[in-house]
Order: C-alpha cells, then sequence, then structure tokens
C-alpha cells in the first residue's frame, strides 16, 4: 500500500470509498443518519486535486482504500476529509494520510493543521488527539473555524469540535 496524490480519474471512487466509511456511523444510533448520507461532490474533490491538496492511499492491487484532501487557509492546511474504507479502517490508513498532510503542510510552508471533528466518536476526536491535535476551546475559535463549526450545526452536526496541531 502506498500513499500518492489523486488524480482526476480517482475522483469517481472516492464517493465508493467514502460512502464505505461511513457506515462506521451506522453503530452509533445519534448518527446513525450518516450512514446513508451525502457526500462530497466530483466538483469539490476536483477543486482539491487542482489544488495538489488531494493524496489517497492505494493497496497493492491498485484499489483506493482511502483518501485525505485539504485546503489552505492562511497559515493553516485545513483537513476537509479523511475517509478509509470500511473494511480497511484500524490498519494505520488514517495515520499515514495524515502523515502525508504533515509533510505537505511543511512543504508549503504552514503553521499548522486544523479540522472539525465529532469530539465523543473514537475514531474522529480521540483519533486525532493520540496523533498530536489539541482541541480549541470554543472561546479561542478564530472566526474561520467558528464559521466552519455554527455550518456544520446548521446541517445536524452537533457535538462536535475544532481541533489543530502545530507544524514544526
Amino acid at each position: 500500500m502506498h500513499i500518492r496524490p489523486t488524480l482526476t480519474r480517482d475522483i469517481p471512487w472516492l464517493a465508493e470509498v467514502e460512502c464505505s466509511a461511513a457506515q462506521a456511523f451506522a453503530q452509533l444510533p445519534a448518527l446513525a443518519w450518516l450512514a446513508q448520507g451525502e457526500v462530497m461532490e466530483s466538483t469539490a474533490h476536483q477543486g482539491f486535486v487542482d489544488a495538489g491538496a488531494s493524496w489517497l492511499a492505494e493497496g497493492d492491487a491498485g484499489q483506493i482504500l482511502g483518501f485525505v484532501c485539504a485546503r489552505r487557509e492562511q497559515q493553516a492546511l485545513h483537513i476537509h476529509e479523511v475517509s478509509v474504507r470500511r473494511e480497511a479502517q484500524g490498519q494505520g490508513i488514517g495515520r499515514l494520510l495524515l502523515n502525508q498532510l504533515v509533510d505537505a503542510a511543511q512543504a508549503a510552508g504552514v503553521r499548522e493543521l486544523t479540522l472539525t471533528t465529532f469530539v465523543d466518536v473514537p475514531w474522529n476526536a480521540p483519533f486525532y488527539a493520540r496523533y498530536g491535535f489539541e482541541a480549541i476551546d470554543e472561546g479561542l475559535l478564530c472566526t474561520r473555524l467558528r464559521d466552519i463549526l455554527a455550518n456544520e450545526h446548521a446541517h445536524g452536526l452537533v457535538g462536535r469540535c475544532a481541533m489543530r496541531m502545530s507544524i514544526d
């Protein structure tokens, strides 16, 4: 398995990966609706590909096991999505994708990685905390992160937080 930049020809497969990853939410009654939720549109994926800010994990047989996409926001690289196929979760693929983002952030000279995620979902905030992210106190949120969380809340995503990790 290796990590490589996402290509335009990969985009049709990313929705399948995202749908598969979302099946993990089916086991959480309050969030089970996410297992049937919408996925990112192809045009959004194309924007990340065009910006050179999308990578995927490819298995030895060429199957796409996961992907990550981010956007530069001032001195941060903001993680928009990390998805790993349900059957490939727990094998370190998410960690490898995050390693790629750290490398990209260092190359771009940004100071931090940011993201928003569920506080109490084991493969969300606790996973990112183990990686080195820290939750940002609500009173210390910048306008950008406050707006992202407000938009998510308006779309039914509650119990979320913003996190950041400094880049050395």
